[in-house]
């Protein structure tokens, strides 16, 4: 491991039979998020392209749940039991999604706030941002533009991509900011959900889709797919829909969750290397 990333030792194997107090969830995530700033950059890249790529079965889950049931007043709750359909396959494969690394990577930086530890916080951010935001390009891509999915699918994905990147930049912003923090919660509860994790992962990003909320990286696929066929445009993507979740989704997830967490367990921790 590299000098600039504080060292942690991953769980003993006695806390996987046990109730995993805040501090032992709080290492197993730090642990975690030393073992992603390790990582090589063309393996989080081609993480985050794949996350992309997967994520898109979000939108793909409620196009075909709202195309196919009723127009009855319980769909809305139903469909949106699709949205979770990407998240699942995201994080259960272990692929690099952006909003769980304001938590996952965040926390190594929170334990030892050093320049150096944050400068690689904000490469790796950079690069499985970009790759998941290409990923979401080329998916899209082919909804619009290919024969992969059905066409009675598209008006359903129109309407939901109008809907996703519809809000005002201030309402964006702040319906972001949930967001951000269910999937920071998501992580955190993921360690003491053994054996329960797709319905942790389901539970939580339904409720995402449910309360109406914005998240970027699902968000931008809808966004691309709009783009892509010159129903929306450039600036209007970029100002009023993907600064503004961006920013939310990262408050959410990294200022509030994360440090949320951390102060609840910062005075048990042992001091780091530096201090």
């Amino acid at each position: 491991m590299p000098d600039d990333i504080a060292p942690s030792a991953p769980p003993t194997p006695a806390k996987d039979t046990e109730k995993l107090s805040s501090r032992d969830i709080f290492e197993i995530i730090q642990h975690d998020g030393e073992e992603e700033l390790d990582r090589p950059y063309g393996s989080l890249f081609w993480s985050g392209v794949a996350a992309g790529l997967m994520i898109s079965l979000s939108v793909l889950g409620e196009a075909i749940f709202r195309t196919y049931l009723p127009d009855a007043d319980w769909r809305y709750l139903l469909e949106n039991l699709g949205y979770s359909l990407g998240f699942l396959v995201v994080i259960l494969g272990r692929m690099q999604l952006f909003t769980e690394n304001t938590i996952t990577t965040v926390l190594p930086a929170m334990r030892d706030p050093v320049w150096r530890v944050f400068r690689r916080v904000l490469v790796l951010w950079s690069i499985v941002l970009a790759a998941n935001v290409l990923g979401a390009f080329v998916v899209a891509t082919a909804f619009a533009h290919g024969a992969v999915i059905p066409a009675e699918l598209l008006p359903a994905i129109t309407e939901l991509s109008q809907h996703a990147t519809g809000f005002a930049p201030l309402e964006a912003f702040q319906r972001a900011i949930p967001a951000g923090v269910l999937v920071a919660a998501l992580v955190w509860m993921l360690p003491q959900s053994e054996g329960f994790e797709f319905f942790v992962i389901m539970t939580f990003t339904w409720l995402i889709a449910a309360g109406d909320f914005t998240h970027i990286v699902a968000g931008s696929v809808e966004m691309a797919f709009l783009l892509v066929q010159g129903e929306l445009g450039l600036s209007t993507a970029i100002g009023a829909f993907f600064l503004p979740v961006l920013a939310g989704n990262v408050l959410g997830g990294t200022a509030i969750f994360a440090l949320l967490a951390f102060g609840q367990v910062r005075r048990e921790l042992p001091p780091t290397h530096d201090g």
